[in-house]
């Protein structure tokens, strides 16, 4: 596979990258929105905070997730992303994803957009843990409860770590152990705003770059679209890497529609020579 506009497009540039979903699909974590995705309705902040009994199905589900994300590994995408870090190339990633992946391939310059899975948050006092701290709570609190999930059937599992499990009604909910309030995973979910500080690093990261690359997002929620927006409104050109539309299409010099992995190790091989000779 050989795309020479791509090529042609970023060679000599310094890239900023914009990842989502589709970016890890090849680690075996599923897309909201890929053309070969399942229906999914993606949990809103409402539904967690106002409804008792979906925060108790919502983290019986995430108790067995998280251990499922937490042992993924990073794809050939990822780690060509990282190698074209090394080489100069890529200034900086800005991801949508909250699954790591980027970090554990080696990039170093990387923007949660979304937060992380591996963090939980309270959200009365604002104390922070560990989801490996917060594991053993609910561990200590449910007793068995992962074994008897596993023994029904295989885990799937969706890209907020969230797990497919059936019967949740007797999961019993930690609360902060500082002061008693609501924990949540420390992920930016539907109807919240990205944190400001975020937003302003992955501003610097695009005015920094010759060049946008979308890689596997289709641009669909805004809190990725900004971007594209503005490296567009700012001649820089954008190349978009994704399976289907995007949002952005009409904003792109070059559309490669392609898996993230291959096109980037595609990318890796031709760009990271000329920049690190």
């Amino acid at each position: 596979m050989d795309a020479p506009e791509l090529v042609a497009l970023l060679a000599g540039r310094r890239i900023a990258v914009l990842t989502g979903a589709g970016m890890s699909t090849d680690s075996g974590i599923p897309d909201y929105r890929g053309p070969d995705s399942p229906p999914s309705n993606p949990m809103t902040i409402r539904q967690f905070t106002s409804d008792p009994v979906f925060r108790q199905r919502y983290w019986a589900r995430n108790h067995l997730g998280w251990r499922h994300m937490d042992a993924t590994s990073p794809n050939a995408g990822h780690r060509a992303l990282a190698a074209m870090e090394r080489a100069g190339v890529v200034g900086g990633v800005i991801t949508q994803n909250v699954d790591l992946l980027h970090s554990k391939a080696g990039s170093r310059t990387v923007v949660n957009l979304h937060g992380t899975y591996a963090q939980v948050v309270c959200l009365d006092c604002g104390h922070t843990i560990s989801r490996a701290t917060l594991a053993d709570l609910l561990e200590a609190a449910n007793p068995g409860f992962i074994e008897r999930a596993e023994a029904v059937g295989g885990i799937a599992v969706a890209p907020d770590a969230d797990a497919v499990v059936g019967n949740t009604a007797s999961f019993r909910v930690v609360d902060c152990a500082a002061c008693g309030g609501m924990l949540k995973p420390d992920i930016v979910y539907f109807g919240e705003s990205v944190p400001k500080d975020l937003v302003e690093q992955a501003y610097s990261l695009v005015d920094a770059a010759d060049a946008l690359l979308v890689a596997g997002s289709s641009l669909t929620v805004y809190s990725g679209y900004r971007f594209v927006r503005h490296a567009a409104a700012k001649a820089i050109p954008v190349a978009i890497i994704n399976r289907g539309p995007t949002r952005g299409d009409d904003l792109a010099t070059v559309k490669i529609d392609s898996g993230c992995s291959e096109m980037l190790t595609l990318l890796a091989d031709e760009l990271s020579p000329a920049i690190s000779a």
